[in-house]
């Protein structure tokens, strides 16, 4: 068996079919439709106790959850794709550091905004707030990590994939072109990059 990815459009799934693309790897696409909370299904939950996208198997059926553990799985298991510096080199602090922050971060503020009726009794307000927050936090990672176009500079790397994917939520790409340039030119770099444009256009517009 191959690898097994599920997820759906525009969900955390996009950044690990970018992997793979990255990666030259195939994987069967499993849809999870979210509209349709089909994450919640049981037999989904049995697969995924949680309830989220994505989930990857691994071709041995090893279960992987979390975007970030998947990320770093594929990464580990195909080092000739360059998709991290080795360890002994400084970028990949550097990538690690952009990458994790996002996920530990934003992902908050993106569960809050797409499902604010769970945590408490003024929806509107808590998304309010979780929009003010994730600008908050893409200020930071505008000003410190100063992409140009990548993380990493000319280097792909996995942080460039969140980040990309990641900017395209929350309804922010308007704001996003206006207030975060050089995430938008990131997510763009990431949108065009030759390996990677196919796999970017099942979930997204191209960013302007």
């Amino acid at each position: 068996m191959g690898y097994v990815l599920y997820g759906d459009r525009r969900s955390g799934s996009a950044m690990v079919e970018l992997a793979l693309a990255a990666i030259g790897a195939e994987a069967e696409l499993r849809p999870v439709p979210l509209e349709r909370d089909a994450q919640l299904a049981a037999d989904y939950r049995r697969i995924n106790p949680m309830g989220r996208v994505p989930t990857l198997l691994l071709p041995d059926g090893t279960v992987v959850t979390e975007s970030s553990a998947i990320l770093l799985t594929l990464e580990a298991r195909h080092p000739e794709a360059g998709l991290l510096p080795p360890g002994d080199d400084a970028r990949r602090a550097t990538a690690l550091r952009w990458m994790l922050l996002a996920a530990s971060e934003l992902y908050p503020c993106v569960t809050r905004y797409d499902y604010p009726e769970r945590f408490g009794a003024e929806p509107a307000s808590i998304r309010a707030r979780s929009v003010a927050m994730a600008r908050e936090t893409w200020g930071l990672i505008e000003a410190g990590a100063r992409p140009d176009p990548f993380v990493l500079g000319s280097r792909l790397s996995l942080a460039d994939l969140v980040l990309a994917v990641m900017s395209r939520w929350m309804g922010q790409e308007d704001w996003m072109s206006a207030h975060r340039p050089r995430i938008q030119a990131l997510a763009r770099a990431v949108a065009t990059h030759p390996r990677l444009a196919g796999a970017w256009a099942r979930h997204f517009a191209v960013p302007a």
